[in-house]
């Protein structure tokens, strides 16, 4: 019944029949945390369950000790909201938000495929595309069967800090950075302490894989990447960004271009200047 493990157009997820398919709703707003469960209250994609990114798709009640603003949840909690939300592998789960899959679609497809379940496509052009296309929309809170998921993280699929700082210094990986460029420059910092980036690191702004609210075809976006990263291959590519939220933006965008293999450094910009003896780049 899969259609998509990457991204889907409003148009094939709308023919989907009802039993097929289990949307998850992961709007989000950064400066209004508490505005997605709002949004989702009174409308969302019929059928469709909540995820949200502090609550169900992070560790916001441990200190974070390094791990960045929006660290990673455990494997158990991840498991036992998946469970709750009655995912199965026989679905074609699509996920979307209001940010381009930004915020925070792909980084819900991303922590499914950290933990082995390749099902899940993030819906290109998220609920404006819905709403624009005048497809059906609903204020009920579905009840859904629970089901009993088991997931075991991929910790390949993930950088630790130390190795890092190895692997920049050795230039043995890519690092690349989804923020935005004046965020990268170090002109402005509207979230974390320090400005500036990773030494070595190079910008792919995420908003880059992207033309009016759509993804870029995959021969357009496998261009730039492959421009981008020269003789490099995918497999040493390793995407931050600010919390690692929009990092899995980039991380998308490669596999939907058929780059895959590359990973994810998620404590990012503000698990990195945690330590502030860690060296700092501007410019």
């Amino acid at each position: 019944m899969l259609i998509s493990r990457t991204v889907i157009d409003a148009a094939s997820a709308a023919n989907l029949r009802p039993a097929d398919v289990l949307f998850v709703d992961c709007r989000f707003d950064l400066a209004d945390p508490g505005r997605g469960d709002r949004d989702y209250a009174l409308s969302h994609l019929p059928g469709a369950v909540r995820a949200d990114l502090d609550r169900d798709l992070s560790d916001m009640l441990t200190p974070p000790n390094g791990r960045g603003r929006h660290p990673l949840p455990e494997r158990a909690a991840f498991e036992a909201f998946l469970s709750r939300i009655g995912f199965r592998p026989d679905l074609q789960v699509i996920a979307y938000d209001a940010a381009g899959g930004a915020l925070a679609a792909a980084r819900f497809w991303w922590l499914a495929r950290l933990a082995g379940l390749d099902n899940v496509a993030v819906l290109d052009g998220g609920w404006a595309a819905w709403s624009a296309a005048g497809l059906p929309v609903s204020d009920e809170v579905p009840s859904r069967t629970p089901t009993a998921v088991r997931a075991c993280f991929d910790t390949d699929g993930t950088v630790a800090t130390d190795i890092l700082l190895q692997e920049v210094g050795a230039h043995r990986i890519v690092l690349l950075d989804a923020r935005a460029p004046e965020r990268y420059r170090g002109e402005v910092e509207p979230l974390d302490p320090v400005a500036g980036h990773v030494p070595g690191a190079r910008n792919r702004p995420f908003s880059d894989n992207l033309k009016d609210g759509f993804f870029r075809s995959p021969e357009a976006l496998r261009r730039d990447f492959t421009a981008l990263l020269g003789t490099q291959p995918a497999d040493t590519v390793v995407h931050m960004c600010g919390s690692g939220v929009t990092a899995t933006h980039n991380l998308l965008a490669m596999e939907y271009a058929g780059l895959c293999g590359s990973r994810l450094y998620a404590p990012s910009w503000s698990g990195w200047v945690s330590d502030r003896a860690r060296p700092v780049a501007t410019g």
